[in-house]
C-alpha cells in the first residue's frame, strides 16, 4: 500500500491489545488444556515447562483469560447486540462464505457473523470459567458439581477451539484485509465501504 493511499481507522491501540491479550492466554490455556486432558497430547507439557508447571500455571492462565475477555465483553458488547438486519444476513450467510454479497443486508462496524461468534465464545467463556474453578478447587465441591464441570468443561473447550477455527480462517484466508484492522488498526476505504458500508457511512460521515 502507498504511504500517501487513503486509511480508514478500524481498532485502536487499547482494542487491539485486549484482544490479542485474549487470544493468546485462550490459546495458552488451550494448549496446556490438551495436555492435561489426553495422554496422547500429553507431549505439549514440555514445550510449557513439564506437567507440574503446566498444571500449575493452567489455572492462571485462564484467571488471564477472564480477565481479559471480561474487558473486551465490557467494550463491545453493546456493539454485538444482534438487529433485525443481522437476523436477515445470517440466513443468507452462505453468500459470504463464497464471496457472494448481493443481497445482504449492510453490515455495521461488526457484521452478523463476527456478532453470533463473540456471543458463541462469550457463553464459552462463562462455561469454561465456571467449571474451571470447580476444577480447580474439586475438593471444595460437592461429587455432583464436580462431575458436572468434568463433562462441560472439555465440551465448552471444544466448541470455543472449533469457534477459534472459524475466527482465524475467516479473519486471514477469507477476508485478509481485516487482519491487517487488527494488527496495524486500519484498512482500505474501499474494503471498509463493500464489507461494512453502515459503519463507513458513520466513520466518513458519507
Amino acid at each position: 500500500m502507498r504511504l500517501d493511499e487513503p486509511k480508514v481507522d478500524r481498532f485502536n491501540v487499547v482494542e487491539r491489545v485486549t484482544h490479542w491479550l485474549v487470544a493468546l492466554s485462550f490459546l495458552y490455556t488451550t494448549l496446556t488444556g490438551l495436555a492435561l486432558w489426553s495422554p496422547r497430547l500429553y507431549w505439549l507439557a514440555a514445550v510449557f515447562g513439564g506437567g507440574p508447571t503446566v498444571r500449575g500455571w493452567h489455572p492462571w492462565g485462564g484467571v488471564a483469560f477472564a480477565a481479559f475477555f471480561a474487558f473486551m465483553f465490557r467494550a463491545w458488547n453493546r456493539q454485538m447486540r444482534l438487529e433485525q438486519d443481522d437476523r436477515r444476513w445470517l440466513r443468507l450467510a452462505h453468500r459470504y462464505a463464497v464471496h457472494n454479497e448481493e443481497g445482504l443486508p449492510e453490515a455495521g462496524r461488526f457484521n452478523a457473523g463476527q456478532k453470533s461468534l463473540f456471543w458463541i465464545q462469550a457463553a464459552g467463556a462463562v462455561v469454561l470459567i465456571s467449571t474451571g474453578v470447580v476444577l480447580w478447587w474439586p475438593e471444595t465441591m460437592p461429587r455432583a458439581l464436580r462431575l458436572t464441570a468434568i463433562l462441560l468443561h472439555p465440551v465448552a473447550a471444544v466448541v470455543a477451539i472449533g469457534g477459534l477455527i472459524v475466527h482465524i480462517y475467516m479473519g486471514t484466508a477469507a477476508v485478509p484485509e481485516a487482519f491487517r484492522g487488527m494488527i496495524q488498526g486500519w484498512v482500505r476505504p474501499g474494503w471498509a465501504a463493500s464489507h461494512h458500508p453502515k459503519w463507513y457511512r458513520e466513520v466518513t460521515r458519507r
